[in-house]
C-alpha cells in the first residue's frame, strides 16, 4: 500500500507516479485470483445499521467463553460495503475505515482470521477502494464498534488518488466539479443531497394527498413563453425548426386546466440563459401548482402550509428543534404565520415616498444610479418606481420573517388579475425568505380580451427595449390565445424555487451547494479569473 498521496510526478506514458502504484496492485489483486471490479453482492448490511447491530452482552459472553469446547459465536455477523476511508498497517492486523452512503465503521483484517485471499487483499488496498467485508461485529479495548473481518473482497478499485484533506475537500470548485468525490469525501455534502430528495419527494406527496395531479409539460417548445427571460434555442432537423428550452411551463399548465384538470402541478426543470450568481443557475428546478376555482389567497395559504410541512420534515431528518432552522448567521421560525406587507406601504416605508409619486421616483433612480440615464428614460414609470423597489423595499424585509409582498402593479403582472378595487394593482404576492425571492402567487387572468390585450402592449414596449437580441424571442401565443377563448377557470396558480427552498432548508448559502452538477466552464477552455468565479461561489 502506497503512502505517498501527494506526487505529482509522471511516470510512463504519463501516467503520475501514484496512480501507476495503484494499477500494479490492481494487477496483483487479478493474480490473486479475485475481479479487482467485484461481482453482486447479496445481503449487503448498511453501515449506520450494522452499527446498530451490535450487542455489548453477545459481545461480553464471547469474551468469556471464547475458548470453551463447542461454544458458539453469539456475536452478530454483518456484510458491509464502503469505500475505504483509512487503512492502518500493522503487520499482521490491519485497521480500515470504511464509509457508505449511511455513515462510517471500522473494520479490522487480521491474518489469523480472514480467509488469506481476504488478507492478501488487505495489504493491496490503497484508499478510496471500495471493498466488501464480512466479519462479527466487536468492541476494541478503545470502544470503537468494530467488523473483525473474516472474509473480504474487491468491489471497485480506485486509480484516482482522494483528494488531500485539508486543500482538496475544501477546494470549492473541485467538489463542484468533481461532484462524485464530493459525495463520497464529505458527508456533509451527501446530508444536503439525501435531505433534497426527501424535500423534493415530501413536496410531492403533500400535494397529491391534497388531490393535485401530478402532469409532464414540453421542455422542448416552440415559442419561448410562460416569462420574461432569454432562451436557450436549439434546433429540431426532423422538422427544420428552431425550438426553445423551457423558461417556464406555467401557459401549458394553464392549458389543463382549460381541459378540466382542476388541480394541477410539475416539478420541473427551467432554462434561463442569462447570469450566474448565488441564487441563479441556467437551469434550475422549480414546482409550479394550479388550482381552478382559487386565487392568489389561496394558493399563498397553500404554499405557507407547504413550506412549513417541508420545515418540519427538515427539522425531524436533523433533530432540529421543531421548524426553526439555521441559515447562515440566522435562524428562521417557519412556525408563526407568515407575514403579509403590501408592496405599496413596503416602497412608502423604504424610499420615504408614495409609489405614486413616479415624478420623484424618476429623480431618486438618477440620484441614486440605479441606471444609465438613457436607460431610465427608456422605462415605464412603473418600471422604474420597481428598480427602486428592488433595490431597496426588498431589502428592507426582515430575512428571518417569512413575508408575502402582495398587491404589485398590474402593469408589471401581464398574467395576473387586476384587483377589484383597484385597477391598477395586481392579484401577486411574491414570498421572501433569507433575503431571497422564493415564490411568485397569482390569481389568474382568464379572460382572453384582456390577456391578448396585455401580451401586445408587453410586446411593444420590448420593441423598445435595449437587448434587441431578447425582442427576437417575445412571440404572441396565438394557441394560449385560443385555449382561454375555450374558456378557463378563475385559478390560483405559484411558482416555488426548489433549490432556492432546498438553501434555506438545508443551511447553504450558494444554489450550487444544492444543485449536484452545477453549470462550470469547461477546463479545455480559458480560466474564469479569479475574481470573476469568486461571485458565483
Amino acid at each position: 500500500m502506497s503512502d505517498d498521496r501527494t506526487s505529482t510526478t509522471p511516470g510512463e506514458g504519463g501516467v503520475h507516479r501514484l496512480e501507476a502504484q495503484r494499477r500494479a496492485n490492481r494487477d496483483a489483486v487479478r493474480a490473486l485470483g479475485l475481479d479487482p471490479y467485484g461481482r453482486r453482492t447479496d445481503g449487503l448490511t448498511p453501515i449506520a445499521h450494522a452499527r446498530d447491530l451490535y450487542n455489548p452482552d453477545a459481545d461480553a459472553l464471547f469474551t468469556q467463553n471464547a475458548k470453551t469446547p463447542g461454544f458458539t459465536d453469539p456475536r452478530p455477523e454483518v456484510t458491509i460495503a464502503g469505500r475505504v476511508m483509512l487503512c492502518r498497517d500493522n503487520g499482521k492486523l490491519l485497521w480500515m475505515n470504511l464509509r457508505d452512503a449511511t455513515g462510517d465503521l471500522q473494520v479490522a483484517v487480521s491474518q489469523k482470521d480472514c480467509d488469506p485471499a481476504g488478507f492478501s487483499l488487505a495489504k493491496l488496498t490503497d484508499l478510496a477502494d471500495v471493498v466488501v467485508a464480512r466479519g462479527r461485529l466487536m468492541k476494541t479495548r478503545t470502544g470503537e464498534i468494530t467488523v473483525w473481518c473474516t472474509h473480504l473482497h474487491p468491489a471497485a478499485k480506485s486509480l484516482v488518488p482522494p483528494p488531500e484533506k485539508h486543500a482538496g475537500l475544501a477546494d470549492v470548485e473541485l467538489r463542484y466539479r468533481q461532484r462524485y468525490t464530493d459525495l463520497w469525501a464529505n458527508p456533509e455534502t451527501l446530508r444536503v443531497f439525501t435531505l433534497r430528495s426527501a424535500i423534493v419527494a415530501g413536496m410531492r406527496d403533500w400535494l397529491t394527498r391534497r388531490g393535485f395531479l401530478e402532469v409532464e409539460t414540453p421542455m422542448l417548445q416552440t415559442l419561448a413563453g410562460g416569462a420574461a427571460a432569454r432562451p436557450f434555442v436549439t434546433r429540431m432537423n426532423a422538422l427544420s425548426i428552431d425550438l426553445f428550452m423551457r423558461i417556464a411551463p406555467e401557459l401549458y399548465l394553464k392549458r389543463l386546466l382549460v381541459g378540466g384538470m382542476p388541480r394541477v402541478f410539475e416539478i420541473n426543470r427551467n432554462f434561463r440563459n442569462e447570469g450566474l450568481d448565488k441564487q441563479h443557475n441556467p437551469e434550475f428546478t422549480m414546482l409550479e401548482a394550479y388550482e381552478a376555482f382559487g386565487d392568489c389567497a389561496s394558493v399563498m395559504d397553500m404554499t405557507e402550509s407547504l413550506v412549513r410541512a417541508m420545515a418540519d420534515l427538515v427539522a425531524q431528518r436533523t433533530g432540529a428543534p421543531g421548524p426553526r432552522l439555521p441559515f447562515g448567521d440566522l435562524t428562521i421560525d417557519y412556525a408563526p404565520a407568515f407575514r403579509r406587507v403590501p408592496y405599496a406601504d413596503l416602497f412608502e416605508r423604504a424610499l420615504g415616498f408614495p409609489m405614486h409619486h413616479t415624478g420623484r421616483a424618476r429623480d431618486e433612480a438618477t440620484s441614486r444610479r440605479l441606471a444609465a440615464p438613457a436607460d431610465l428614460d427608456r422605462m415605464d414609470d412603473v418600471l422604474v418606481v420597481n428598480e427602486l423597489f428592488e433595490a431597496y423595499a426588498e431589502k428592507s424585509i426582515d430575512p428571518a420573517v417569512p413575508t408575502f409582498i402582495t398587491g404589485y402593479p398590474a402593469a408589471i403582472s401581464p398574467l395576473t388579475r387586476a384587483s377589484e378595487s383597484d385597477p391598477a394593482i395586481s392579484e401577486r404576492a411574491d414570498l421572501f425568505i433569507g433575503g431571497m425571492e422564493i415564490a411568485p402567487h397569482y390569481t389568474e387572468l382568464n379572460d382572453p380580451d384582456v390577456q391578448e390585450q396585455r401580451f401586445r402592449q408587453q410586446l411593444s414596449t420590448a420593441d423598445a427595449d435595449k437587448d434587441a437580441e431578447e425582442n427576437t424571442y417575445r412571440t404572441l401565443d396565438e394557441d394560449f390565445l385560443r385555449a382561454l377563448k375555450v374558456g378557463m377557470p378563475p385559478a390560483g396558480g405559484m411558482g416555488l424555487g426548489v433549490d432556492r427552498l432546498t438553501m434555506l432548508l438545508t443551511d447553504q448559502r450558494t444554489i450550487r451547494d444544492v444543485v449536484l452538477f452545477p453549470l462550470m466552464r469547461p477546463l479545455s477552455h480559458e480560466q474564469t479569473p479569479a475574481g470573476d468565479d469568486a461571485e458565483t461561489h
